[in-house]
């Protein structure tokens, strides 16, 4: 009787899992099962549609750094398939990658179907078997049975499937009843809470500036410990980009707990110090007494974001910097170091949004991404309690699970 795998799961993950599986061991039967009519859907959207593949950055220490749940064992698992692994992979496969400013690596070609084609030509080419449409609705384990009858799986179209070896990567959900299959296999859910979104301010004085955007803000939550730095982006609802994402993914449970709201605090300047913006602005009192406050930005930022700024501190449109009164200045101090924006809910990110929590990793023999609890089930991607920040940090996690579970599924 042929070995079977099967693999649940038509992402990232899941098709890694699957063509290394089937290169390493071209003897077993490879099946990957989708319940959607669409693979790698989430390849497809990444990037704005250019599918941000990794990021350059080749330390393990570095990299892990980059996962607020998951980062020691990203540290552990790194070195056997890394960010420089992938650039490697995809190389060998005729898909070179290239790297943006920020560190970001996307496919030359700028299109994320290069990468997902380049994924199901190498599934096909390895034998792997690919079927939509088919959901599982039951998993069975059966430990008395022969290791090739291991699992037997119960299909959305009434057919069952037997199996050694089950790869589960069916990526995340914020809703817990989604995982309730896994829990009755007896594994422990870190609740799941959505990260990576936008922040919404239904009274934000900046809601009119929408793309008006600084490339470093710092935003801090007050009353908490969370606070990031990074590009940030003025919208129409509230505030986003790359210093809000981050914001989001390290303070995920902190703002699930406060049901989304609370007050975000904005430094427009966060490498200046307090004495060096009053210092800066002494100065342009000195040099520029007769210029206006209003059409004389300062720090770089955005003319419209100054004016802006200036208004709220009630700085009168005509006034120069001479006839600065001190309360006005005070006040654009202030709000240049703190600007308050009154957090009510948030957006998902595109769809980009990942989920924090699922399969607990202490449940994992983490280097084969195997179940401590049922041998040959095994985890990868957004499925276990793994997630990164915004830059390709979440598909690398994806590319190293799924590579450790292919390997020991083809053992």
């Amino acid at each position: 009787m042929q070995e079977t795998v099967v693999i649940i799961g038509g992402g990232a993950a899941g098709f890694f899992g699957a063509i290394t599986c089937a290169e390493t061991n071209p003897s077993l039967r490879v099946i990957l099962l989708e319940k959607t009519t669409k693979l790698l859907s989430k390849v497809k959207v990444s990037g704005g549609g250019r599918c941000n593949v990794t990021h350059a950055c080749f330390q393990t220490s570095a990299f892990s750094q980059n996962y607020p749940r998951g980062q020691k064992a990203l540290k552990k698992l790194l070195p056997y398939f890394s960010a420089e692994d992938t650039v490697a992979w995809f190389a060998k496969r005729g898909v070179p990658l290239k790297t943006e400013s920020d560190g970001r690596m996307f496919p030359q070609s700028n299109t994320s179907d290069t990468i997902v084609d380049c994924l199901l030509q190498a599934a096909r080419k390895a034998g792997v078997e690919i079927r939509t449409g088919t959901g599982v609705t039951q998993v069975e384990v059966h430990p008395d049975k022969s290791p090739v009858e291991r699992f037997s799986l119960h299909l959305s179209s009434g057919e069952r499937l037997t199996a050694a070896k089950l790869l589960v990567a069916t990526g995340g959900n914020p809703k817990l009843e989604h995982y309730q299959w896994l829990q009755q296999l007896g594994h422990t859910i870190e609740a799941p809470v959505p990260s990576l979104f936008t922040l919404n301010v239904p009274s934000s004085p900046f809601k009119d500036l929408q793309g008006v955007s600084v490339p470093k803000a710092k935003v801090k939550l007050t009353g908490q410990k969370l606070e990031t730095e990074g590009p940030l982006l003025i919208t129409h609802w509230g505030l986003s980009g790359p210093a809000v994402l981050r914001f989001s993914a390290w303070g995920a449970k902190v703002m699930h707990g406060l049901a989304y709201t609370g007050t975000a605090l904005v430094n427009w300047v966060p490498d200046l110090s307090e004495d060096q913006v009053r210092h800066q602005i002494l100065q342009t009192r000195l040099s520029s007494p007769r210029k206006t406050v209003f059409t004389n930005a300062l720090f770089q930022l955005p003319t419209r974001l100054w004016q802006r700024l200036c208004e709220l501190a009630e700085v009168p449109e005509a006034v120069k910097w001479s006839e600065l009164a001190g309360k006005a200045q005070n006040k654009l101090i202030e709000l240049l170091l703190r600007t308050p924006f009154e957090v009510k809910g948030k957006t998902t990110f595109k769809e980009e949004f990942v989920t924090c929590g699922g399969i607990k990793l202490e449940e994992l023999h983490l280097e084969r991404m195997e179940s401590r609890l049922v041998p040959g089930l095994f985890f990868a991607g957004e499925v276990v309690d793994i997630d990164g920040i915004t830059g390709g940090f979440n598909f690398q996690a994806a590319w190293t699970g799924g590579y450790l579970a292919g390997k020991a599924l083809a053992s």
